[in-house]
């Protein structure tokens, strides 16, 4: 080895032992730091915008919480008890005093209600971008449910990108990005999500939408993406929990999303025991446990 290059190589070693021996900010430190976080649901923990979801999501051991905007029915918009600032500072106060991240606002009302079709929609979106706002919430949740089903509804599709590609710029305007969930698979997803056209509209990806329509849940999340995936629910349907699941080896997706270059939140949504669908600490406890077991090992 030539004499400069084995002054470059010697430093270069240096500087990579040093930094590994640093307390923090370190190739060591951030090595251990996990790319993966775990979330429960208020809405699932029977805690719908009730401040001790966040208690009850320490206990339950989530790193954090996807907190529902409340509900619709005939409203003109959600029955949001975060638009009283006090109440939203409480919120705020308590998940910093047990360490815990607000992953996301839902706006589960939409499972029921007709995204395409309800009067009002402009008001509910913009009711959550604030609250969204205000508690510095960086992604919000739209499920297009039951009425926004585009497979049994194609008729929809129209109106539901006009009415995404508006709530597209909206999102973009207040810096955040809302996660749809639909019921295409993922290459109608992803055509859709390229009919809309914004980058602050993408995929809120659901395991259990793959696995109980019989699709290859590994090929439908390479089909859409790392960049087009902003959250996931990673649960699959009620019966048994994550780690008795024979429809889902999540040994084998966390290789998926690792080879993808996905990071984020997972948020823990069903798979609750048959026997004990109920209690909600026994289930969710368990299915954290198990999903950090998976993507945070230690």
């Amino acid at each position: 080895m030539q004499t400069q290059d084995r002054r470059t190589f010697i430093n270069t070693l240096a500087l990579i032992t040093g930094s590994l021996m640093l307390p923090s900010g370190s190739l060591f430190a951030t090595a251990k730091k996990s790319k993966y976080k775990i979330a429960v649901i208020d809405l699932m923990i029977l805690k719908r915008q009730k401040i001790s979801a966040l208690q009850l999501a320490k206990e339950i051991g989530a790193d954090g919480l996807e907190i529902d905007m409340g509900g619709l029915g005939d409203r003109e918009t959600f029955d949001n008890k975060l638009a009283d600032p006090k109440i939203r500072q409480e919120y705020l106060d308590k998940a910093k005093e047990l360490n815990l991240e607000i992953c996301a606002l839902a706006m589960t009302g939409f499972y029921a209600q007709s995204f395409a079709k309800r009067p009002t929609y402009l008001k509910m979106i913009q009711d959550c971008l604030d609250t969204m706002k205000a508690m510095n919430v960086k992604v919000g949740f739209l499920p297009l449910g039951v009425q926004g089903d585009l497979v049994k509804n194609p008729e929809l599709r129209q109106p539901i990108v006009e009415r995404l590609s508006i709530v597209g710029k909206m999102a973009k305007k207040a810096g955040v990005v809302i996660g749809i969930e639909t019921s295409l698979d993922a290459k109608g997803e992803l055509s859709l999500l390229n009919e809309i056209g914004s980058k602050a509209i993408k995929s809120y990806f659901n395991f259990s939408n793959a696995i109980k329509n019989g699709r290859d849940l590994h090929q439908e999340l390479r089909i859409l993406g790392r960049k087009n995936i902003i959250q996931i629910h990673a649960t699959n349907e009620d019966g048994v929990w994550l780690e008795n699941d024979p429809k889902i080896d999540l040994v084998k997706v966390k290789q998926t999303l690792d080879d993808m270059g996905w990071c984020g939140w997972l948020v823990v949504e069903r798979s609750r025991d048959a026997k004990q669908p109920t209690n909600v600490k026994y289930n969710f406890s368990a299915n954290t446990a198990y999903l950090k077991k998976i993507f945070q090992p230690s």
